[in-house]
């Protein structure tokens, strides 16, 4: 596995704990296999957390590239428009 820094290891966790970021996508970003993300959130997590972790994981259809049902691309909430194009100013 290449080396990681700090910055990279903190988004690949939090990339491995989003529901539908796959594998294949920390893959392409990053370079490391789904048994390398498993190995390191091992080794950066708490036993605890990583048990949670696994159990939540394991078996997700939308963790897995090859087993989502759903087209390719993002989820779309139905007023995202709306709620985009607002007249309040960000600050």
């Amino acid at each position: 596995m290449q080396e990681l820094d700090n910055i990279q290891i903190d988004r690949i966790i939090e990339m491995a704990w989003e529901d539908r970021t796959t594998f294949e996508a920390i893959h392409f970003q990053f370079g490391i296999k789904e048994q390398e993300v498993i190995n390191l959130m091992r080794k950066e997590m708490k036993l605890k957390s990583f048990k949670m972790w696994r159990e939540r994981v394991q078996g997700r259809k939308t963790k897995h590239e090859k087993l989502r049902v759903f087209a390719k691309g993002r989820f779309k909430c139905s007023r995202q428009k709306s709620i985009s194009n607002n007249g309040i100013s960000k600050r």
